[in-house]
């Protein structure tokens, strides 16, 4: 795992579950649109482009960030997705987490960004190779994502 300073943005790399866990909460509450996703199966990577909420940045009372990032997954296989509307590329969508389920034989599995919504995007991998980086610099936003309680 490997982080930047706060002046050249995040990046973030995983190779295990620990890892991706810490890119899940960076990621958590990023918006993305279904036109932002792409993945290329000749090159094995699924990328999206997203905007991410700076928690690593924001106090209990602001001021609050967002910034583009790039989220990638590399050696992937197949890509599936649910209640993600590919008929709207402009609707957004937000990421409450990133899960990996392993398979009987690691290293491969099936690595899961959880929309709201019930939503999911399930990439079936040979491996973990997640990173997350931002893309430019941060811009206000007066909103804090409220989670309340289940």
């Amino acid at each position: 795992m490997s982080g930047a300073s706060r002046d050249s943005g995040l990046r973030l790399l995983a190779s295990d579950v620990a890892d991706l866990e810490v890119i899940s909460a960076a990621a958590q509450d990023a918006l993305v649109r279904a036109r932002d996703l792409k993945f290329d199966p000749r090159a094995r990577r699924f990328t999206a482009d997203v905007l991410r909420f700076k928690w690593e940045a924001a106090g209990a009372g602001g001021p609050y960030e967002r910034v583009r990032a790039a989220l990638a997954f590399d050696s992937v296989l197949a890509v599936k997705t649910r209640r993600l509307r590919r008929d709207e590329p402009e609707a957004l969508a937000d990421i409450l987490s990133i899960k990996f389920d392993a398979d009987a034989e690691p290293p491969g599995g099936v690595a899961r960004i959880v929309l709201a919504g019930d939503g999911e995007i399930a990439l079936t991998v040979e491996c973990l190779d997640v990173t997350l980086a931002d893309l430019g610099p941060s811009w206000p936003t007066q909103r804090k994502p409220d989670h309340e309680p289940a």
